[in-house]
């Protein structure tokens, strides 16, 4: 039983996803050209500001951090790890997007024609849009599920970016900056509707804790483990290291025993969402406050500018 670090044993491609690492660079590359030189191009393009710039960045980083880095390695070894990349991708990453992307950019890929439905649909239908988020992570999640999925690379692939999808359409109703002010829902429905995501994530994190025993062969299963683990490793290096019988699961890399593992990520998960959700309450509750004070401030200048040309009129009149 060795150290988690012995996870350099896979190799560099398995510990740093160099094309994946190409496509998030690639990415970053396209979004600041069409923001900085091409955004003319656009109905309404502007210049990209510091901060939408700096948190488009954070996002990347995030992004490969999670699928790229060691991270995504560890989540194929760890249970715990996974519901820390399931945290941060579903319930940080995805709400980002709608605040490091530009209004007039955000238009475009909402009149594009199979993503702009796909999102409208979480405006038009804000409560079918939660609850498929909530049902995607709980399926998946299933035990059956979930170790079949990690049979294949490209059926996971596939779901995982489902569930991404599935996470942007649903924060879309409350963060898009597409939609018109008025026809956004209101500052209290907002936070009831952040409140809802978490509070239907619960019942599928509660069963993860509270299990008596652990739920997913890939992660407790040798010959299970090892077949999921080609989800990130070359074909070539996880043979010559099962053939010579290095391993034979996620105990070489943990003193930790599965059921500890299992209860430990559903524990972080519920944490970190917790987290999460808590800052963006914050945000729309300040920002409903300050929208509300303004309408009052707005409300106050027109009475009182009502109230003097009415004592106006009335001094005219007794002239």
């Amino acid at each position: 039983m060795e150290n988690i670090t012995s996870i350099k044993i896979f190799g560099f491609m398995a510990l740093w996803s160099p094309f994946f690492l190409a496509f998030v660079i690639l990415l970053t590359a396209v979004f600041f050209l069409v923001t900085t030189r091409w955004y003319r191009e656009f109905e309404g393009g502007r210049p990209l500001t510091q901060k939408e710039g700096a948190l488009f960045v954070v996002n990347m980083i995030l992004l490969y951090a999670m699928y790229g880095a060691p991270i995504d390695l560890l989540s194929h070894i760890l249970f715990t790890f996974h519901m820390v990349q399931m945290a941060f991708v579903l319930f940080l990453i995805a709400p980002l997007v709608y605040f490091s992307i530009p209004e007039y950019l955000q238009k475009y890929l909402v009149s594009l024609p199979v993503i702009g439905p796909v999102l409208r649909l979480g405006a038009n239908k804000p409560l079918f849009s939660l609850m498929l988020l909530i049902a995607a992570f709980s399926i998946y999640h299933l035990p059956v599920v979930m170790d079949n999925l990690k049979m294949s690379s490209t059926l996971h692939t596939l779901v995982l970016a489902i569930m991404f999808l599935t996470a942007v359409m649903a924060f879309y109703p409350i963060f898009n900056k597409v939609e018109p002010e008025e026809k956004h829902m209101g500052g209290l429905f907002k936070l009831l509707y952040v409140f809802g995501i978490g509070a239907f994530v619960t019942p599928a994190c509660a069963l993860i804790i509270f299990a008596g025993s652990p739920m997913y062969a890939t992660f407790t299963e040798g010959e299970a483990w090892l077949n999921a683990m080609a989800l990130c490793v070359p074909a070539g290096i996880l043979d010559s290291i099962a053939g010579a019988g290095m391993i034979s699961g996620p105990e070489y890399f943990t003193n930790t025993t599965p059921l500890i593992d299992q209860q430990t990520g559903g524990i972080i998960m519920k944490v970190l969402q917790e987290v999460f959700f808590g800052v963006m309450l914050a945000h729309i509750f300040f920002k409903w406050f300050n929208e509300e004070r303004q309408n009052e401030d707005q409300i106050t200048e027109r009475a009182l500018a009502k109230a003097q040309a009415q004592k106006e009129m009335n001094e005219r009149f007794r002239v």
